[in-house]
């Protein structure tokens, strides 16, 4: 990190300049007021980069940055230290002291520009798919701007809400934008969670479908990349999965011929999602392979034993032809692992593709 230099000259607290480059080329100038973070400067810009926590505690800000700045305090889950050390930053953390330069891995279309948009829906469906693994699919009332349909990015997220609560929880849909306005999500129950008990109040019928959620998005900046004909791989660790399901989905609409294989990790067999949609996507996409994973079974498993990141590295070791890219998302210690193979593997860091799911 280099010297802060000297503070900008005019009335009042130091502005320091930072340039946003988006990994499509398009670059955003701001100024940030001394004592603010590139986050709260960007959207004061009218530009929401995408984030969630905003406390260095979810790694969906991540950048890498160049120039005079401070790291304020942060989850070493979110950015390790020695991606910290590479110059990778979390943007809800770092304040600029001089000019920064930011490069960031997704394209200017992640930026939303006038805010975070706001749309209310209502609960037509919720079902148990795995032990503590829940399919939750919710109708969004018509919109004024965007009519009864819904537009995101497949591997965006939305935060949730109920009404008369403030709290918000964040989940990645499982479905493409649509004009039928219904987005789907994969969500894990945890125990004393608030959506989970939310959710739990669903399923046992202690509250009714037609509940009524406040949604906040589509935000996030984990999608696919074109990268011409390279096969795409996908490590999915738990929930993880939901992200993945859309970026295969948006392959089946769009009839990609890019090879495609899905290592779905779970600690034990109990923990696999029992999905129709699985078996669709395998119909509609006949170059997709789906291997589960599981970590400690409890029977006569006889399939994949391990995690995902076990199975990708015996994968890359005996694969041939185009190197893949990587798509993972997970707990950070699977994405972390799974990394580690793709950069042991000889794979480019550009060819891995990360989103890093903590509880919520």
């Amino acid at each position: 990190m280099s010297d802060p230099g000297p503070r900008v000259p005019g009335v009042g607290d130091a502005r320091y300049p930072v340039r946003l480059t988006t990994s499509d080329g398009v670059t955003l100038a701001i100024e940030v007021p001394d004592g603010s973070t590139v986050i709260e400067a960007a959207l004061e810009a009218g530009h929401v980069l995408p984030s969630q926590c905003c406390r260095g505690t979810c790694g969906s800000c991540h950048a890498t940055a160049r120039g005079a700045y401070r790291l304020g305090d942060h989850s070493p889950s979110a950015l390790p230290p020695e991606k910290e050390a590479a110059g990778e930053v979390l943007l809800c953390r770092t304040y600029p002291l001089g000019t920064v330069d930011v490069a960031l891995a997704y394209p200017r279309s992640r930026i939303l520009d006038g805010g975070v948009g706001r749309r209310e829906g209502i609960v037509v469906e919720v079902s148990r798919v795995a032990r503590d693994t829940v399919a939750l699919r919710l109708q969004l009332d018509p919109d004024e701007t965007t009519g009864a349909g819904v537009e995101f990015e497949p591997g965006q997220f939305m935060e949730l809400q109920l009404p008369g609560d403030e709290r918000r929880r964040a989940y990645s849909m499982t479905n493409t934008g649509n004009w039928d306005g219904e987005v789907e999500f994969l969500i894990r129950l945890h125990e004393g969670g608030y959506f989970s008990g939310f959710l739990s109040e669903l399923l046992d019928g202690r509250r009714p479908l037609g509940e009524r959620v406040i949604l906040h998005g589509p935000t996030g900046a984990f999608g696919l990349r074109e990268s011409g004909l390279r096969p795409r791989w996908f490590v999915a660790g738990g929930t993880g999965l939901a992200p993945l399901l859309s970026l295969l989905r948006r392959m089946a609409e769009w009839g990609d011929p890019h090879p495609a294989r899905l290592f779905l990790g779970v600690t034990t067999e109990e923990d696999l999602p029992k999905l129709p949609l699985l078996e669709d996507l395998a119909a509609q996409l006949p170059t997709l392979v789906v291997e589960p994973c599981v970590w400690e079974p409890i029977s006569d498993w006889t399939g994949t034993r391990g995690t995902p990141a076990d199975a990708l590295a015996a994968a890359l070791a005996g694969r041939s032809g185009s190197a893949p890219d990587v798509y993972v998302s997970g707990p950070p210690l699977l994405v972390d692992a799974v990394t580690a193979v793709c950069l042991a593997a000889g794979l480019p860091p550009e060819h891995v593709v990360t989103e890093r799911v903590l509880p919520t």
